[in-house]
């Protein structure tokens, strides 16, 4: 984009102006964000166990004492990008046993099916500068529940339900506080902090309301590292210095108590003597316990908090402010304050309102906000040195002798200091890489300059290996998850070129090299026989298959992996238009553009051939893809499970417009020269030679008649058409489990369409039944590509037996909605996501308040898993954009 289009924009809307002064780097807008985890307890990278027991380690109950080594979290916090410095909200009621500085949930050997928080908090606005932001959680005004929720959900046995906060009865009668937590920015760093609490109760009840401002511990891990300080500097006014960052004053309002501690481990929790020294857990010692001494009225310290308190009446609300500016003190500090975090929501309003100009009914507008607002409240400062971490700091104990052979031994290159995009800040704190493809299809509605450079991180000298590979996530680096990035990445640039007029090449080629490692070593590594036929492993569908494919098999031996096989055709065919379109303005793209094109021929014969052994990908019995199970003696079985795997070959197409070939003669040429030396590859993919639409050819992996077999399970709601999307598993399943029997041993997989019931793999088999975003919206997706070629008049009965025939367009839209209606009311009132719980089905202060759910039920529609994780499941915004768009 040129300098004189890039500073006409500037007249637009002051959030679009916000953006366009960060991309042009005039001002930094990302300085100060939604930064501050939700969980960093039980984490990965503040493991020192000697077994790896990250949960374990370091608990919920140690986390108020112990200082962290990697990050910080807080509750409704943000901090700046290197997260040095915090502000976060603490609250008590007077009945808790801990003053409540972060949220609760149980671990995963605590947790029914896994680890899963115990709280209601909602993401409900955001702008992508970050200069507005607002969340809601409701605190319970009695004795928060830790034991209960701790003793149910381990005496529960996988057959039942979690056991939620309200299970418990605790938000009977409404007797909770509704506390909104608003930051607005006067400037880059000039934040404001507005805290609105109403006591939704029938009755007066206490709340004491404490925002906090601290530094991350960063100085007692290595010698002779500076601490920075806070001290009271005048009335109402805290200074805090840091050597890299400066000089800040947070500014408090009258009638509040001002407090302070040091961020440091209370000397008790690791065996200590207590020596009179002030800790993290300071305030809590103070608020909950009446210990004054654990406190200073003055620094310096680390730590501080403004300490409010009152009674409130039924109904009645309450609001706390607090300021935070780099610099001079701003004086008055609050004259203006709540104007101008009203003026930062009316801009909100109208940044979203002009994202939603086709989207009209209310309701979907609720979700599409949220959806989005999630997203950016998901954005996370994400610290680990791996070397670091294996060899420990020159201040603390060694770390156990087994660490350097253990867990991500093999990533030491691996230096992490960014803020990245979250599945969630609670249940999924750290990074994972396929998910973040997803988060940044979505992301680039709002922000494209993040997410291309989201894209680039994960592809940068710091994170991927020096082998290619894109590190996956915390828990392992290691493994192996699909290859979406270069999807990904192509639509980034299609999003951002509709937006502007014109797609960022530069970011296009940038991220093309770095993916050409990354396939090299997918080919390299994942090919186990040098047959184009990949295998890949757990590819990030956990157990979806017969065996757990993280470990080796059982039987010996190895997979063909459909899935592995279908995501490297995807992988070349994306890594093909990204070449083809750089060519347009550098012919050098050409020969490479060709080189994927041949990559992905070859791959298409192998997953469709079915080898000189009589075994391939395709069962020509029944009809669909399944993995195959090579045995050490040289023979070979179908696993023959009806599940997303077999769906994945869908992903892989693409289509290549006239006009297209006629710019690029060479490319042409060579695809014709190819063709005609092997028509067996020619013949093979859905009639090359046959032009389609608009004289558009096609590549995929699937003629037309297979692709139509293949739809006729998808769109069978016997087997895998749920109302609200498409299945993980076949439905088939539930009154047929797959057997597989092999020297003794029988292994059945059964359809599960929601929770695992089963101790498999760990108790992880959420991917046997219920409904996955980002496999849906790939399959919306693949659809559309084939629409494109075929047209109209090109049928597929949906649903399968119902006698009414479709385009593949209208199937897409179809599965669109079914998707978008998981999370809208329906003609009954309810939200299917909400299941059958009233109090956020029909209590009128649950309206409108959307959670985003890792994955949903196969039949009811029911949110499961993380309740928080917009991640990939906010490409719901897309879905109701698109739809809103095909309806204007």
């Amino acid at each position: 984009m040129t300098l004189t289009r890039s500073i006409d924009r500037l007249s637009r809307d002051a959030e679009r102006r916000r953006l366009d002064e960060q991309r042009l780097g005039m001002r930094n807008w990302r300085l100060w964000g939604p930064y501050l985890s939700d969980r960093q307890w039980g984490t990965v990278r503040e493991d020192y166990s000697e077994g790896g027991d990250a949960w374990g380690y370091l608990s919920h109950e140690l986390a108020r004492s112990r200082a962290y080594r990697w990050g910080e979290d807080g509750i409704g916090g943000i901090s700046d990008e290197t997260q040095r410095l915090c502000l976060s909200l603490a609250l008590w009621n007077e009945q808790d046993p801990i003053l409540k500085e972060r949220f609760f949930g149980v671990t995963g050997p605590q947790g029914t099916h896994g680890e899963d928080v115990k709280e209601l908090y909602w993401q409900l606005d955001a702008l992508p500068s970050h200069a507005y932001l607002r969340m809601l959680y409701k605190y319970p005004q009695a004795a928060f529940p830790y034991d209960r929720l701790i003793a149910e959900s381990l005496a529960r046995t996988r057959d039942e339900p979690e056991f939620e906060i309200l299970d418990t009865g605790i938000f009977d009668d409404d007797r909770y506080f509704d506390v909104t937590i608003e930051h607005a920015k006067a400037d880059e760093a000039d934040m404001l902090m507005r805290v609105t609490a109403i006591n939704r109760g029938p009755d007066p009840a206490p709340l004491h309301l404490l925002p906090q401002l601290f530094f991350a511990n960063h100085w007692s891990w290595r010698d002779n590292h500076s601490k920075p300080t806070m001290r009271n500097y005048g009335p109402r006014r805290v200074v805090a210095e840091h050597r890299m960052l400066g000089h800040y004053t947070f500014h408090t309002e009258d009638g509040a108590e001002i407090m302070f501690c040091e961020n440091e481990t209370n000397p008790r929790v690791v065996g200590l003597e207590h020596d009179g020294g002030v800790y993290k857990d300071g305030f809590h010692e103070r608020v909950v316990n009446g210990l004054e001494a654990s406190v200073r009225a003055d620094g310096p310290a680390t730590k501080c908090a403004v300490w409010h308190r009152k009674i409130l009446e039924p109904g009645e609300s309450w609001t706390v402010r607090v300021r935070l500016t780099r610099g001079e003190p701003i004086i008055p500090p609050f004259a203006g304050f709540d104007a101008i975090v009203d003026a930062r929501r009316a801009e909100a309003d109208r940044f979203f309102s002009s994202l939603q100009t086709h989207i009209r009914d209310v309701d979907k507008r609720v979700v599409h906000r949220q959806a989005l607002s999630g997203m950016i409240w998901n954005k996370q400062f994400y610290a680990i040195d791996v070397y670091r971490w294996i060899r420990g700091d020159s201040t603390q104990p060694a770390p156990p002798e087994s660490r350097k052979r253990g867990r991500n031994s093999d990533w030491r290159h691996m230096n992490a200091c960014d803020i990245i995009s979250m599945p969630d800040k609670w249940e999924y704190p750290w990074f994972a890489a396929w998910d973040l493809a997803f988060h940044c299809v979505t992301l680039a509605i709002v922000d494209s300059a993040f997410a291309k450079d989201q894209l680039l991180l994960l592809s940068s000298e710091a994170y991927m290996h020096p082998n290619g590979q894109i590190p996956a996530y915390e828990w392992n680096f290691g493994d192996a998850n699909p290859p979406v990035q270069a999807w990904a990445a192509w639509r980034v640039y299609q999003i951002e070129q509709e937006e502007t007029g014109e797609g960022d090449r530069n970011f296009l080629e940038q991220i093309f090299h770095k993916l050409l490692l990354n396939f090299a070593w997918w080919v390299n590594r994942k090919d186990n026989q040098g047959r184009n036929v990949f295998q890949g492993g757990f590819l990030g569908l956990d157990n979806i298959g017969v065996f757990d494919r993280s470990r080796p098999l059982p039987t010996g031996g190895y997979l063909d992996q459909t899935d592995g096989t279908a995501w490297m055709a995807m992988f070349a065919l994306n890594m093909m238009r990204i070449a083809l379109e750089l060519a347009i303005h550098d012919k050098a793209f050409e020969d490479i553009a060709s080189k994927f094109f041949e990559h992905f021929l070859y791959i298409a014969q192998a997953i469709n051939d079915i080898g000189e052994r009589g075994v391939g990908l395709w069962s020509e019995s029944d009809k669909f893809f399944h993995d195959v199970l090579n045995l050490p003696d040289g023979s070979m079985r179908e696993l023959k499970l009806r599940s997303m795997v077999g769906l994945t070959p869908l992903f892989a197409v693409e289509t290549l417009e006239p006009d297209m070939l006629a710019r690029l003669p060479n490319f042409s040429r060579r695809l014709h020269l190819f063709l005609s030396r092997r028509p067996d590859l020619a013949n093979l993919v859905a009639r090359w030679d046959e032009p389609g639409i608009g004289e558009r050819r096609l590549l995929s992996l699937l003629r037309g008649h297979r692709m139509k077999r293949l739809l006729l399970r998808v769109l069978d709601p016997a087997e895998f058409l749920s109302d609200y999307g498409v299945r993980s598993l076949s439905r088939f399943h539930a009154d047929n489990p797959y057997v597989f029997e092999n020297d003794g041993a029988r292994i059945a997989v059964s359809y599960e369409p929601g929770e695992s019931r089963t101790e498999m793999f760990g108790g992880n088999s959420n991917w046997r039944g219920p409904i996955w975003f980002p496999m849906n919206f790939l399959i919306v997706e693949a659809l559309d590509r084939f629409h494109d070629y075929y047209g109209r008049d090109f049928l597929v009965e949906c649903p399968t037996a119902s006698g009414r025939y479709r385009t593949l367009r209208d199937i897409a839209n179809e599965i669109a909605d079914r998707l978008n209606s998981l999370f809208l009311r329906g003609p009954d009132g309810k939200r299917p996501i909400y299941g059958d719980c009233e109090k956020l089905q029909h209590d009128p202060h649950f309206a409108g308040l959307i959670w985003f759910h890792e994955y949903f039920h196969g039949d009811t529609g029911k949110g499961l898993g993380a309740s928080h994780q917009t991640g990939w499941t906010g490409l719901v915004a897309n879905l109701l954009a698109r739809r809103a768009a095909d309806k204007a």
